[in-house]
């Protein structure tokens, strides 16, 4: 799921998504990621506050597509975290 990387020197180049592991996954993933960047682009046209900071700081830096496979990438992680852990999910508290 991860996008391809070649670094040196300190700089990050993120190339594209890798096309390892189940690929119907990495898709739903994808249009999961979308379909949140759809929702806060739309509540950010409006006037009001997206919701999550960090897609809309990635959003005004890169291209819609690298930002939902970022986005998918930290789903797939938290997923990732849930399963190994046997957890529920629960949204993070906003100070």
């Amino acid at each position: 799921m991860v996008p391809r990387q070649s670094s040196s020197g300190g700089k990050n180049r993120l190339l594209g998504i890798s096309k390892r592991g189940d690929g119907y996954l990495r898709s739903l993933l994808i249009h999961g990621a979308r379909a949140v960047i759809h929702h806060i682009r739309r509540r950010l046209k409006v006037g009001q506050p997206g919701g999550n900071p960090w897609v809309e700081q990635l959003l005004q830096r890169c291209h819609v597509n690298e930002v939902a496979v970022a986005l998918a990438n930290k789903m797939a992680r938290v997923a990732w975290v849930l399963l190994s852990r046997n957890e529920m999910y629960s949204a993070p508290r906003v100070t």
